[in-house]
């Protein structure tokens, strides 16, 4: 079902975009662009068809947006997060053992120098 709705708000996008490309603009920023009076569907456009359209594909966008957030927010309360884990939990690893000896307290170098040693 989410595949479904997923796929269904990608195809609404894209129809949304082209449908905001083809209205002419209101001789704005859109005659920088070459809109002006020319047009696809002559002088007068076609406003109330693509306002019509476009408003309905705009609430086509925003169901399918709410109902995918709905869907996914419900199947994530029941995933387990690493946040839900403690750090008492016994079914946790320990840290895995290193491979190299430890070094005993003898074998480790002092932190001053010794008093007849230079520098």
């Amino acid at each position: 079902m989410e595949n479904m709705i997923l796929a269904l708000h990608i195809v609404v996008c894209l129809i949304l975009v082209l449908l905001v490309l083809l209205q002419s603009g209101k001789e704005g920023m859109g005659v920088i662009f070459g809109g002006g009076s020319q047009s696809l569907f002559g002088g007068t456009g076609a406003g109330g068809i693509l306002v019509k359209l476009t408003t309905l594909v705009a609430v086509i966008f925003v169901v399918t947006s709410l109902s995918y957030n709905i869907l996914t927010s419900r199947k994530m309360e029941h995933e387990s997060t690493i946040l839900n884990l403690s750090t008492d939990d016994p079914s946790l690893p320990d840290a895995a053992p290193s491979d190299q000896p430890q070094a005993s307290p003898a074998d480790a170098a002092p932190d001053q120098p010794a008093p007849g040693s230079s520098p």
